[in-house]
């Protein structure tokens, strides 16, 4: 409960605050330009508080956290005496209304810098895209790719760390071929292998992209030795102690933790029987890991263990930190690499490269502002970065419920010089309605199938 609580919570302070920044810029430039805005709301349905200012506007905070508007005066819905003809929305030019409509998506995309800019003045822990081993047979195996290399590029584009790798690697996605640049680490020596991508399958919910093309990456790693055994576990009772090695489970080798926390999981209420290096002795113990289930319904066994933790390796690890005008810069970089991204994987949603399985709802994005937020301030604010950026990008696109959509027919009447029938417009809307409801379903789905 209290893990879905704080999700909820984080929830509610990411998308309120990026939900603001989007419908303010609508706001801003509306009354730049002279139009009356008669409610400025987030969220939507029934209003817990509102407020107005001396020009009008009610500020209204509404019960369903999901959304907002800005709802401004347009004579095609309120009744407009003429003398303040002038303040209506509809009255505006074209190049006016599109600047309005645009400024929301344009609030994301500067909140996004803002945010980057702010972390880069902080300082960014990053990690070096180092390569530790290749998986035999496969895809950067059967390219020659080695142990001991760092990734310089991808497709002419620079990886400078560890998390611009993980996105141009993904950015990919759909393409037969990419072109890999590597540094060795003894010599100094770069040089480019072209990867065959044919029969690269990458699934996010299982594996890391990187685990998919076969790459093992230089980074903590965790040991079968013991840390911890927590109290009054199955563990203790079973007679293991901290600075335990276990070697083996009913007879199987044991060299990585994975392997010993998935024969742990897939066995509840199943007894062991472990081989353990304790103080250079072997010794033989029976354990039988407990049945729990989690809050979500999921059952697993546990056995009460915490593995000892390698550290990072020497050199892996440094700080990315720039002073005011050189954080500007790298914020517009990293905005402008998000941005391309989203439009990519977009683009590769339509086309099938990218199935709509990977869609995510908001079930995801809460665990992923909780997630983010107990790791610290560096790596919540990278996840409103991200979220910022992938909503400007969704209300751009051309579906006429959206600000992309209410674009598209600006051009449309700039081009023939008046504007979209109302019928045309209301079937648009009612289409652009269906295939939104459509994608939100998927996602809910999606996250309802993780859980």
């Amino acid at each position: 409960m209290a893990v879905f609580l704080w999700n909820a919570f984080t929830f509610v302070v990411a998308l309120g605050l990026l939900v603001t920044v989007h419908e303010f810029g609508h706001f801003w430039v509306a009354r730049k330009n002279g139009v009356l805005v008669k409610r400025f709301s987030i969220g939507f349905g029934k209003a817990l508080f509102s407020w107005r200012d001396r020009q009008g506007t009610e500020f209204v905070i509404a019960a369903i956290p999901l959304g907002g508007y800005v709802r401004m005066l347009d004579e095609r819905i309120d009744p407009v005496l003429p003398q303040f003809a002038d303040l209506a929305f509809n009255h505006k030019t074209v190049w006016q209304r599109m600047a309005i409509i645009a400024a929301g998506p344009a609030a994301n995309f500067i909140f996004a810098i803002f945010i980057l800019w702010l972390m880069y003045l902080i300082g960014v822990q990053e990690a070096k895209p180092v390569i530790a081993a290749v998986q035999p047979q496969s895809i950067v195996a059967e390219a020659g790719v080695q142990g001991n290399e760092q990734i310089v590029s991808i497709n002419g584009h620079t990886a400078r760390d560890l998390r611009s790798t993980n996105l141009l690697l993904v950015e990919q996605l759909g393409r037969s071929q990419l072109t890999l640049g590597l540094q060795d680490l003894a010599s100094g020596q770069q040089r480019q292998v072209l990867l065959n991508l044919a029969d690269w399958q990458f699934d996010p919910e299982r594996q890391t992209v990187f685990a998919s093309l076969g790459i093992e990456l230089m980074q903590p790693r965790r040991t079968t030795e013991l840390a911890l055994v927590v109290p009054d576990s199955a563990a203790e009772r079973a007679g293991l102690q901290a600075g335990d090695v276990i070697r083996q489970i009913n007879e199987q080798p044991i060299n990585d933790w994975p392997t010993l926390e998935q024969l742990i999981q897939q066995n509840a209420e199943q007894p062991l029987q472990l081989e353990i290096n304790r103080a250079g002795q072997s010794v033989q113990l029976t354990a039988t890991p407990e049945l729990l289930t989690r809050e979500d319904g999921f059952s697993q066994g546990m056995l009460g263990i915490q593995p000892v933790v390698t550290p990072w390796p020497e050199g892996i690890i440094y700080t990315q930190r720039y002073g005011v005008f050189g954080a500007i810069s790298e914020g517009v970089s990293q905005t402008w690499q998000l941005t391309r991204l989203s439009f990519a994987m977009v683009a590769k949603l339509l086309t099938g490269d990218v199935s709509v399985k990977h869609l995510s709802g908001p079930i995801s994005i809460a665990q992923g502002a909780g997630d983010t937020a107990s790791m610290g301030l560096i790596a919540f604010l990278a996840f409103l970065a991200l979220i910022s950026v992938n909503l400007a990008v969704i209300n751009l696109l051309p579906l006429p419920i959206l600000d992309g959509g209410h674009l598209m027919y600006l051009v449309v009447e700039l081009i023939r010089g008046k504007p979209v029938s109302e019928k045309a417009q209301e079937i648009g809307f009612r289409f652009g309605a269906l295939v939104l409801l459509m994608l939100m379903g998927i996602a809910l789905l999606n996250d309802i199938s993780r859980l």
